[in-house]
């Protein structure tokens, strides 16, 4: 990222890597996808001014996709500010 110097990061938020998901089969877990989307938002962070697009892409089983997709969102909206 550091040559390339996106100005915006998209995300192709798939879930289908998620354990429990029949089609993917793999072990990712809810804290596994809030962990990577931190990354990608300190990429965004640090070199596209924070702009940043999340796409739903998949997931097929559904209470693993509900729960994986609010960790996601949970990891986008950041920190929560006390106000």
């Amino acid at each position: 990222m550091q040559s390339f110097r996106p100005e915006l990061v998209l995300i192709s938020a798939g879930f289908d890597s998620r354990v429990g998901d029949l089609l993917g089969r793999f072990t990712l877990t809810d804290a596994d996808f809030a962990d990577l989307t931190g990354a990608v938002m300190g990429i965004a962070a640090r070199y596209a001014g924070g702009r940043v697009v999340s796409l739903l892409e998949g997931g097929y089983d559904l209470d693993g996709l509900a729960s994986a997709a609010a960790a996601h969102v949970g990891a986008l909206a950041g920190p929560a500010v006390a106000g």
